[in-house]
């Protein structure tokens, strides 16, 4: 199974670029993380908010393989402890699909995205810049995958 982390967002800072390749290069062979990155739309343009995200859904959804599980990330999703997501991430991988993590740009994410999505979860209850999203995630992806490796866990 793969996990692909689509982020709408380029040019991010290198503290970023550095994190997210960290927690990347330590996810096991068989589950490897990889990012897309989409160009967001320009927000100087004038053009209305629904606009711009609808244009960075269309670059989101061919940047997906045909046949994944879409997870979007949402201040409104599911709150998910390290436990859940490992278990989350077993039952994923049984399934057999590969699994996309959606992140959208500075206006989130066409109501379109969201319709598609298998399911929706949520980082924190903070507000994140969309860059350190990435990172935070990746690192939840790794702790996760150690968990189901077996590798002991600090709250046990």
């Amino acid at each position: 199974m793969k996990l692909l982390v689509a982020a709408v967002g380029t040019r991010m800072p290198g503290w970023v670029d550095a994190g997210f390749a960290e927690y990347a290069k330590r996810m096991p062979r068989e589950m490897p993380l990889l990012l897309t990155e989409v160009k967001p739309e320009p927000r100087s343009s004038g053009k209305p908010v629904a606009t711009l995200t609808k244009a960075e859904a269309e670059r989101l959804s061919a940047a997906l393989p045909a046949r994944c599980r879409r997870v979007i990330l949402d201040e409104r999703g599911s709150d998910l402890t390290t436990r859940a997501l490992a278990e989350r991430l077993a039952c994923w991988a049984a399934a057999g699909d590969d699994v996309a993590f959606l992140i959208g740009g500075p206006d989130g994410l066409d109501a379109s995205v969201k319709s598609a999505a298998d399911e929706m979860l949520r980082l924190s209850s903070l507000t994140l810049p969309h860059g350190m999203a990435r990172v935070v995630l990746a690192e939840a992806l790794y702790r996760a995958a150690s968990l189901m490796k077996g590798h002991p866990y600090h709250r046990d």
